[in-house]
C-alpha cells in the first residue's frame, strides 16, 4: 500500500496550524522553537504538496486564504483526534492540559471571568490561559481562539453556544447626584436628568436603555452631554462620581451598591436582562481543557446564583 501520509507531512501540518492560530510565521517560530524561515519553508512544502496557497502573504502579515481556512479547520480536528488517541493509549484520556485561548468582552472579563480564573488554574495546574479582553467578535479559525464569551443570542450556527447567565440591568446614580437633581420616578423623568450614554465606536450610535413598562419590554433613547465609548464600566464610574444616571449590569454595580456609593432608581421598570454565552467551534472531539473550562464557568455561575 502506498503511503500518502508521512511524519514530515504531519510535522508540516502542525507548523501550519500553529502559524494559523498565532497569525504569522514569526510567532509560530517562537512558540515552536524554530526560526521564521524554517516555518516559512515548511508551509511552502505543504502548499506545494497540496497544490494550493494556504496563506496570502504581504510584507507586513500573513493571513489564511479560503482554502487555508478550510484546511486548517479540518487539520485542527484531526490533530485533536490524534492527541486524544495518544492520551487514551497512555492512560491520560481526558487529562486537562495545554494552553487555552479565551476572548471575552471587557465588562464580563473584569467582573466575571478574571476573578474566577485563579480557582480554575488551581484546579487544573497543567493548563495555561491566554485571555484577550476586547469588545469585538473574533474569528475562531483565523485567530485561533478556543472559547469566546459573548453577549446576546449567537448567530453563527457553526459554533456551540452554552448559556452562562441572564445578566440583569439597572439604572444607577450616586447619592450626591440624586440629592442635587432628585430621584426619577417615571421613564418620562429621564428627559430632565443627565443620562450617561454607552456608545459603540463601530456605529457611533448610543445604545438605547432597556425597561419594562406596563408589562411590555420597551427601549428608550436618552440624551446627554456625557458618553463613554465601548466601556460600560466607564459609564458607572461617571455615575459614581456624580455625573448622572447610568444603565448597567447589576453584577458590575454590586460592590458600589453594597457600600452605598451607587443607588438604584426606577426599579419598578426593571426586569430586563441580556444573555451571556460561552461559544466554541463545533468539533466531534472537544478538547478536555475547553470542556473543563466551560463546565467550570457553568458550575461557578450556578454556585453564585445559590449564594
Amino acid at each position: 500500500m502506498t503511503r500518502s501520509f508521512d511524519p514530515i507531512q504531519l510535522g508540516s501540518i502542525e507548523i501550519f496550524c500553529k502559524a494559523a492560530e498565532l497569525g504569522g510565521f514569526t510567532p509560530a517560530a517562537e512558540a515552536l522553537g524554530l526560526t521564521p524561515p524554517a516555518v516559512s519553508r515548511s508551509v511552502q512544502r505543504l502548499e506545494a504538496r497540496l497544490g494550493v496557497r494556504l496563506f496570502a502573504r504581504t510584507t507586513r502579515r500573513v493571513r489564511l486564504t479560503d482554502d487555508g481556512r478550510l484546511y486548517y479547520e479540518q487539520c485542527r480536528q484531526a490533530l485533536a483526534q490524534i492527541e486524544e488517541a495518544q492520551r487514551a493509549l497512555s492512560g491520560q484520556r481526558g487529562e486537562v492540559r495545554g494552553t487555552l485561548r479565551v476572548s471575552v468582552p471587557s465588562t464580563y472579563g473584569h467582573h466575571r471571568l478574571l476573578p474566577r480564573l485563579p480557582l480554575f488554574l488551581q484546579r487544573h495546574p497543567e493548563v495555561s490561559v491566554d485571555v484577550q479582553i476586547a469588545n469585538r467578535n473574533v474569528d475562531f479559525i483565523e485567530e485561533g481562539y478556543d472559547v469566546a464569551i459573548r453577549r446576546g443570542e449567537p448567530q453563527d450556527t457553526r459554533l456551540v453556544a452554552r448559556l452562562l447567565e441572564h445578566a440583569t440591568l439597572g439604572v444607577f446614580a450616586s447619592p450626591d447626584y440624586l440629592r442635587r437633581h432628585g430621584t426619577p420616578g417615571t421613564l418620562d423623568d429621564l428627559d430632565r436628568h443627565l443620562c450617561i450614554q454607552f456608545v459603540l465606536p463601530s456605529t457611533g450610535r448610543a445604545l438605547p436603555w432597556y425597561f419594562r413598562d406596563g408589562g411590555q419590554d420597551v427601549e428608550r433613547r436618552v440624551a446627554s452631554r456625557l458618553c463613554c465609548l465601548e466601556d460600560v464600566v466607564g459609564c458607572l464610574n461617571l455615575a459614581r462620581s456624580g455625573g448622572g444616571l447610568a444603565q448597567g449590569y447589576h453584577f458590575v454595580a454590586a460592590t458600589d451598591l453594597a457600600r452605598g456609593a451607587l443607588l438604584e432608581v426606577l426599579q419598578g421598570h426593571g426586569g430586563r436582562s441580556w444573555p451571556f454565552y460561552a461559544l466554541y467551534p463545533q468539533h466531534r472531539h472537544l478538547s478536555a481543557r475547553v470542556r473543563a473550562f466551560v463546565d467550570f464557568l457553568l458550575e461557578d455561575v450556578a454556585a453564585a446564583g445559590r449564594r
